[in-house]
This record gives C-alpha cells, structure tokens and sequence, in this order.
C-alpha cells in the first residue's frame, strides 16, 4: 500500500508540530517545504520531516495533502504559485492561518478544479518559535478549526478531520465569515485592547515613571499578549478588518455606557457591571486550550532571604520539572505570592503546585 504523503509549507512552530503529529502514522511520509535550507537541515536533524526541500514543486508533486503552515500574507502568495505547479489529482490543500474569508475568497478563485481547498486555523501556539520549538503535543485537546465551503465534498472534509485526529486537537468545522467573527471577538480583538492599553500607559510613563515601575505585576499579566508578532497581528487586523471594526465599535458604545455610569454615580448599576463579567468569566473552562494560549502560572510566597529561590529551582528540576519563566513580583494587589513560576504545560504546573506544597510553600494559582 502506497503511503499518504504530506507536504508542509513552512516549517516552523506550527508546521513542525503538525508534521511531528503526522510521523505518529508510520504509513506517511511528510515532505517539508521552507525557504531558509538551515530550517529544513534543523527539522531533519531533530526527526520532525522525512525529507525537505527549498524548491515548492518538488515538495507538492507527491503530495495527497498540503498545509500551508505559513504567515497570513505569505498564504496568499503560495496558493497564487500553486495554482500553475503540478499537482496530484484530488489533492487537498488546507492553511493554518488565523483569519479565513478572505484566504477562502481567495483559493476558491486560483486553485485548479482538481484541488480541494479547506480552510483550517490550529488554535494554540507557543512563547517560543521556529522548528526548534516544535512539539507533537502543541495541538493536543486544543481546538482546530475546520472551514470548508458549502460545496465541499463531504468525505473530503471527513478525510481531512481523520487526519487530524493525529494531532489530538478538538477537530470543529464553522463556515469562515463565523469564524471570522469569533475570533475576532476572542482573540483579534483583545490584542488590539491590549496593545492600546500599553501604548497609552507608555505615554502616562514618559511624564511619570512611576508607570512603568508599578506596571510590572498584574498589568504586565493581563497584557502579556501585547508582546506578539507586530507584523503578524498587522497582517491578521487588516485581513479581519470588517469584523474588527464592528467590534470596536460595540467596545466603545460599552466602554461609554459604563463611563456614563461612572458619571452619574450609579453605584448599583456599576456593581452590576463587574457582577455579570464576573459571572461570565468564571463559567468560561479553566485551563482549556481556545484562542487565547492559557497560562501555566504560580505564585508563592517566600521568605525574604538568600537562597530561596535557588532552592525552588532545585527542588523543581531535581523532579525533572521544566520552568519557563520565573518573576519576582513587587506589586501584588491582585493575587498574593511574591514569586511567579511560568511552566510550559498544564502537567508540569500541577506537579510543581503538588511539590513545593509538599515542601510546605504557600502556593496560589490565578483563577
């Protein structure tokens, strides 16, 4: 039996991830496409492809199934160059861009009558990036998203989503306008809000310092998204433009609604604000992977003397317990611990809470 060859365009975080899920199938063989021939030499040293290659038609010609595992913009590009290289009849291409009406708009518009195309978004992503950060378990029990058109053979979408199941990601299908939407409200969006909240804080900051100083706790948290990819969330926003302009004016007929509510002295109706976003965001499910990336935080308290921390550290990694960040936190007025401890998955977090509460620490998670 012939196997099922795999082509990834763009082999990188998400792309090596995917292409490490797909070697978990003996019966297929992943062919890696890139620009740069030192990612290709990294991701078959570290066993993520079978073979790579610089040149796209020597990547594709073999291939049942094709990811486009590259940024926004560059899908565009890709899906134009595809449609004059030979391709396998009945092949399916699919991307993992973040946004899909217009990447949808547009492969429906080049793509050959042979060639399938559907939409696909893998909702996780990691602090770190490139092949060398790749991993089989990026995608487990995270959402991805499926966005096929309305005329899209079924058992097409069917054979796609089997596939998927090697990644042990929640396979969901949507049509891309509502997707565009959802994501735009939950992710999008919220990126938007916090790169405009640092921006005004640093004007605050350059006529009192004092801002950047007492930023460092909580509001450093909750902006922590702040830090993505400029150009990539600059391609997303353009590409997502029609939603997210909708979106930013619901934000600020709310904001004035509450803002007016905070004018007149509305004690109850402004206790009533914060209730109802409370409730909501505490029914949300805890430590589930969606369009924001969760936090594996703790926070601990310890005592102010020398050593303490050195001691933390080894007790974590005697355990072989791997931490990705560690802060020393001097404004706490939203949760206690003077501490945090950053790991890189759900597992790893709750070991560590289980031994340093074994050791007698005080730990607290963010809820």
């Amino acid at each position: 039996m012939k196997k099922t060859t795999i082509a990834i365009i763009g082999v990188g975080l998400i792309g090596g991830s995917i292409a490490l899920s797909m070697r978990r199938d003996p019966e297929i063989r992943v062919v890696g496409y890139d620009v740069r021939q030192d990612c290709l030499d990294k991701a078959l040293n570290l066993g993520v492809i079978h073979a790579g290659t610089t040149d796209l038609q020597t990547a594709v010609r073999e291939a049942n199934i094709i990811f486009l595992a590259a940024p926004v913009e560059q899908i565009f590009v890709t899906l134009r160059t595809l449609s004059g290289l030979d391709l396998q009849p009945d092949v399916i291409v699919t991307d993992v861009g973040s946004t899909k009406s217009e990447i949808v708009r547009q492969a429906i518009k080049v793509i050959p009558p042979h060639v399938t195309f559907i939409g696909g978004h893998p909702m996780a992503g990691s602090h770190k990036s490139g092949v060398t950060a790749a991993s089989d378990r990026l995608l487990e029990n995270a959402y991805y998203v499926l966005t096929p058109n309305a005329d899209t053979p079924e058992h097409l979408v069917n054979r796609l989503a089997d596939l998927l199941t090697l990644t042990r990601a929640k396979v969901v299908q949507m049509d891309p306008e509502t997707h565009d939407q959802v994501v735009g409200a939950v992710s999008h969006f919220p990126h938007v809000l916090a790169s405009a909240l640092v921006n005004l804080v640093a004007g605050y900051d350059d006529e009192n310092a004092w801002h950047a100083r007492l930023a460092a706790g909580g509001f450093r948290d909750i902006t922590r998204i702040a830090s993505s990819n400029p150009r990539m969330w600059r391609d997303v926003l353009l590409q997502n433009r029609d939603h997210i302009l909708k979106i930013a004016k619901d934000w600020s007929k709310a904001l004035d609604d509450v803002m007016e509510l905070v004018e007149t002295g509305d004690a109850d109706r402004i206790e009533h604000f914060f209730q109802t976003a409370r409730d909501f965001r505490d029914g949300l499910p805890e430590r589930k992977a969606g369009a924001l990336p969760p936090l594996y935080d703790l926070y601990i308290d310890i005592p102010d003397h020398p050593g303490e921390i050195g001691r933390i550290t080894t007790l974590l990694g005697a355990r072989q317990i791997n931490i990705i960040n560690l802060q020393i936190r001097e404004t706490r007025e939203d949760i206690y611990g003077a501490l945090r401890i950053t790991f890189q998955t759900q597992a790893e977090m709750e070991k560590g809470e289980e031994l340093l509460r074994y050791f007698e620490y005080n730990v607290y998670k963010r809820v």
